[in-house]
């Protein structure tokens, strides 16, 4: 394991991932795919934050699957997709830059050293390296895609840990929504009818209690259709498995939210 110590905050290089990748920006798929914890990557500057190669490989760096799911989608669907380039564990994607949870330093039990006392310029750094820049591009494409003949549906993807807490989640997939809930709602329906799944209505997490912030931010406050959608981590950890899962919902997501005309 790296050293953990306090890095220059300016001292990102060439060989830094980028903070964002957008996918098939042209495409005629009504609605934008978004991933906020595509990735587990950390800037170069700033080591490993101290933790275990494993805890970097685990949900608290990432959510397992998602960002081939999204990658997978993208590509089915013939839609715009935007994945976020860093770790939530270096600044989280879906909370606000004020939320003490957008830095934390410990996560499902594990410590993260390099997160202890971050202080407001090094926490305004993060949010000027990862977090901006992702919600920024988010903005832009949803602009280029304004002004058509319906408004863009915002799909964002996310998934969760089977056991949390001692607690066996039971849900393959989870619908979750805030004030609107007219995407959602009808996702879930299309969801339901298939036998073979459990669905949670606002299940593993209430969105009408901790609406994540790029749903908020991006959906809510232009009053566009949104959704976030919630898929079991074992479900989605092989290639293979993706594969199943990308069908599924693309074919849910062309029922319900439909294609250009």
């Amino acid at each position: 394991m790296a050293p953990c110590q306090r890095p220059d905050p300016m001292a990102m290089t060439q060989n830094d991932p980028p903070p964002f990748e957008i996918l098939n920006p042209e495409a005629s798929a009504p609605f934008l795919l978004v991933c906020d914890h595509a990735s587990n990557r950390i800037p170069i500057a700033w080591g490993d934050l101290g933790l275990e190669r494993d805890a970097l490989e685990s949900h608290i760096a990432w959510d397992i699957g998602a960002g081939a799911l999204t990658r997978r989608l993208s590509a089915l669907l013939d839609a715009p997709a935007v994945l976020a380039g860093y770790s939530r564990i270096f600044i989280d994607g879906n909370r606000a830059p004020d939320d003490p949870a957008s830095i934390l330093e410990q996560s499902d039990g594990i410590t993260v050293a390099g997160n202890r006392e971050v202080g407001a310029a090094e926490a305004a750094r993060r949010a000027e390296i990862a977090l901006y820049p992702y919600h920024d591009a988010v903005e832009r494409t949803l602009d280029e895609r304004a002004g058509g003949t319906r408004d863009p549906a915002l799909v964002c993807i996310h998934s969760f840990t089977p056991v949390f807490d001692s607690a066996v989640r039971p849900w393959h997939v989870g619908v979750l929504w805030n004030r609107d809930e007219r995407t959602a709602r009808s996702l879930l329906e299309r969801l339901r009818r298939e036998d073979d799944l459990v669905v949670g209505a606002n299940e593993p997490y209430d969105g009408r209690e901790i609406m994540g912030y790029t749903a908020s931010r991006h959906g809510e406050t232009r009053g566009l259709p949104h959704v976030i959608i919630e898929v079991r981590q074992n479900e989605i950890d092989t290639r293979e498995k993706v594969e199943v899962w990308a069908a599924r919902l693309a074919a849910a997501l062309r029922e319900v939210l439909g294609s250009d005309p």
